[in-house]
């Protein structure tokens, strides 16, 4: 049992596969048990000592759980975990299922519950005592035969993971109940790593992760270090990181902001260098050296302009003409934070080279894919309000105008900026820190479309 926080009203821990969550018919120890005899020995409490248990997880899943210290706290936990509290507690599970699942996905069914057999099972709506469950994913890593799954858990049915992946044809890993392909001992790939609640006399809201300590998990670790981060990888091995940065999230400290990219990986790596930077609006892929050795190589192929970095981006009108190349300079106002662009070379001015091409056109706005020759300060911002096609969203050097036209508020309705990294590609020539990625293309897809 790991304890991850306590105080006199809440204690929250870890706990153990393969433990009941309270006492069941098996007479094994329990977890409620356990923290009970934890809190009377600490504390050299005489007599019986209250633990309120608010909340469950399956015997054979181990995971984050929040215990009440006292009756007042219980009847304020839990209410947080009744079904039609949305703004309650969220609990988030990494799952490792047979199978390939889509990228990313929810599930609606509606589950039965048999008292006698003590399973359950997905039944047509309208079933005599169903109950609607929804949960969605995402695919964080996908194998040959398993894939790692990130899942949001929207209600809190008897065995409602297990059931709904196994009824959408990706059965859990080790899952003896619901997986035909199991066998007996094999541990069960699901794993409640993260738990957030509203503390019941601060009310401050309080997140608490865990990462799973069974070998079972080991191939995902680099995965599930960012999960608990609350970011998503786009590639990682031992010498780097590739994350795809949310919009509204600076990339580095020294960018400002007390939660950026950079303090969240040190946080779950213990090391990790930002090599450039996107602007806090801007979302997609961020390169990030877990040692100074890597980060040096890195940087020695960024001034070399031998990493090809491109982006997806919506802008008004359609670029004159489709596609091409945009050979333009920069003078940069660092008082200001602005960058004027020029036809011609002036003083002060660097160039500011941008292929582009258009993918798409549609209602007055273009789809552009574009791909960095010069890597400058807001470039293709500054570029394409230049041409006289600012990119949606960007107030600064676009149309505000343009930004709050009705008819294209849905397009960046999740980004403010429709601007995103969407490809890094590497050379095949590396040095020897960076094989792994020789030759390789990374890539995530833009939250936007037309």
């Amino acid at each position: 049992m790991r304890i991850l926080y306590e105080d006199n009203h809440i204690i929250v821990v870890v706990k153990p596969a393969n433990m009941p969550s309270q006492a069941d018919d098996s007479g094994d120890t329990d977890l409620l048990t356990a923290v009970k005899a934890y809190i009377k020995e600490k504390y050299a409490k005489p007599g019986e000592v209250y633990c309120g248990l608010v909340h469950r997880l399956d015997r054979p899943v181990g995971g984050v759980m929040v215990f009440a210290r006292t009756s007042k706290a219980a009847s304020r936990l839990m209410p947080q975990f009744a079904e039609k509290n949305r703004s309650g507690a969220k609990k988030r599970y990494a799952a490792l299922v047979m199978g390939a699942p889509p990228k990313k996905g929810r599930l609606e069914d509606h589950i039965l519950r048999d008292l006698d057999s003590h399973s359950s099972r997905v039944v047509p709506e309208g079933t005599e005592g169903a109950k609607p469950a929804s949960l969605d994913f995402v695919r964080v890593k996908a194998g040959k035969y398993v894939s790692l799954l990130d899942i949001d858990l929207h209600t809190g049915r008897h065995h409602q993971i297990r059931v709904q992946l196994a009824n959408a044809g990706f059965p859990l890993w080790g899952d003896q109940r619901y997986n035909v392909n199991s066998f007996p001992g094999q541990p069960i790939g699901l794993f409640a790593y993260c738990l957030s609640i509203e503390h019941p006399v601060t009310h401050e809201r309080m997140t608490f992760t865990a990462l799973p300590e069974d070998s079972l998990w080991d191939d995902y670790i680099n995965e599930l270090k960012l999960m608990t981060a609350g970011l998503e990888g786009a590639y990682t091995d031992e010498r780097v990181l590739i994350i795809n940065k949310p919009a509204g999230m600076t990339v580095a400290a020294a960018d400002g902001g007390e939660d950026n990219l950079e303090a969240r990986l040190n946080g779950a790596f213990g090391g990790a260098y930002p090599v450039h930077r996107l602007d806090a609006q801007t979302c997609g892929l961020v390169i990030f050296a877990r040692d100074k050795e890597t980060k040096a190589a890195l940087d020695s192929l960024i001034r070399g302009r031998e990493i090809e970095k491109t982006y997806r981006m919506i802008v008004m009108g359609r670029p004159s003409p489709a596609e091409g190349r945009l050979e333009l300079y920069a003078v940069k106002d660092a008082a200001r934070g602005l960058v004027a662009v020029y036809d011609e070379s002036v003083r002060g001015s660097v160039p500011m080279i941008t292929d582009y091409r258009t993918v798409k056109t549609a209602g007055g706005v273009s789809l552009v894919e574009a791909t960095l020759i010069t890597g400058r300060t807001h470039q293709l911002r500054a570029s394409f309000a230049h041409i006289g096609c600012p990119i949606l969203g960007d107030d600064r050097y676009g149309s505000r105008e343009f930004n709050r036209d009705p008819e294209f508020r849905p397009l960046h309705r999740k980004n403010a900026l429709c601007l995103c990294a969407v490809r890094i590609r590497f050379p095949k020539e590396m040095p020897a820190c960076l094989i792994k990625l020789a030759g390789r293309t990374v890539e995530t897809e833009a939250p936007f479309e037309l």
